[in-house]
């Protein structure tokens, strides 16, 4: 007799600096997903596995991660937990201190956080001032070695917004298509007087190719320190391969901020559009 699931929704949060990723590895490898899973296994008596919005690198943060998971029902009643919800509370004395489940509920069995997914939003933090960043900010602030023109960034973002092929700046995988929206790449100067030459990168796109933010970012930069050009960031996009010159920004400075759904009828068709390979 098949077991009865409900599906559950996590909001989630990390500090990625001591892990190796997000996603499960060889065993005795720290990872946010083997970390997770392995304290929902032990609360719910059952194996689970989860589905996450978007697999960030190791050193890579995350403010508001999504994942999914299919659990038994009936391991709510026999942990007593009464609902989902309460999940939370027993998370909390198992995890480690560098992540925190913030929210779990009950979705419909058509939400699929990686799939379903309308955006994805991150935070790029990064300081170009010669002591470097702020002791208190360190594990989360990248340091750029030269000091950086913000227009010079913007006007490079501005350029790689868009529906592009995003080639140039992805580390490519198998059958997989690096054509992605962006649908928004600021830069903004939020120094003060603690933290002096402090600049945040914030882009928002439908999904994102594996490591092309860093790449995205690190574009920017060069541009911004005299480097590279406006023309070389111009002839990126025309390329149908990673391209040697692009470089990564550190991981430390990169945050995943968001990510946002539809509504629960149009669940099934943003799924349909997701898994179909896209083209431009």
């Amino acid at each position: 007799m098949e077991q009865e699931t409900l599906r559950i929704r996590l909001d989630i949060a990390y500090d990625g600096t001591d892990f190796h990723g997000w996603a499960r590895q060889t065993e005795g490898t720290r990872t946010v997903q083997a970390t997770i899973e392995d304290a929902l296994s032990l609360v719910l008596r059952a194996p689970i596995t989860l589905t996450v919005a978007g697999r960030t690198d190791a050193g890579v943060h995350a403010s508001a991660q999504v994942a999914h998971a299919d659990i038994p029902t009936a391991s709510l009643a026999q942990r007593s937990l009464g609902e989902v919800g309460a999940l939370v509370r027993r998370l909390a004395k198992l995890l480690p201190a560098d992540i925190r489940v913030l929210a779990v509920r009950e979705v419909p069995m058509l939400f699929d956080a990686r799939f379903a997914a309308l955006t994805r939003s991150y935070t790029y933090r990064v300081t170009t001032h010669p002591a470097g960043a702020l002791p208190t900010r360190v594990r989360d602030t990248a340091v750029w070695g030269k000091p950086v023109d913000i227009k010079r960034a913007q006007e490079v973002a501005d350029v790689l917004v868009g529906l592009h092929d995003f080639a140039a700046f992805c580390r490519p995988r198998e059958h997989a298509t690096t054509i992605r929206h962006v649908q928004s790449f600021t830069w903004h100067d939020v120094s003060t007087e603690a933290e002096p030459e402090l600049y945040e990168a914030r882009i928002q796109a439908d999904a994102f190719c594996w490591n092309m933010v860093r790449a995205l970012t690190a574009t920017c930069l060069m541009v911004a320190d005299g480097r590279k050009d406006l023309a070389w960031a111009l002839e990126l996009l025309g390329k149908s391969a990673r391209d040697p010159q692009v470089q990564l920004a550190p991981a430390k400075g990169l945050t995943l901020t968001g990510v946002t759904y539809p509504r629960e009828e149009d669940l099934a068709a943003r799924v349909a559009v997701t898994r179909d390979k896209r083209s431009l």
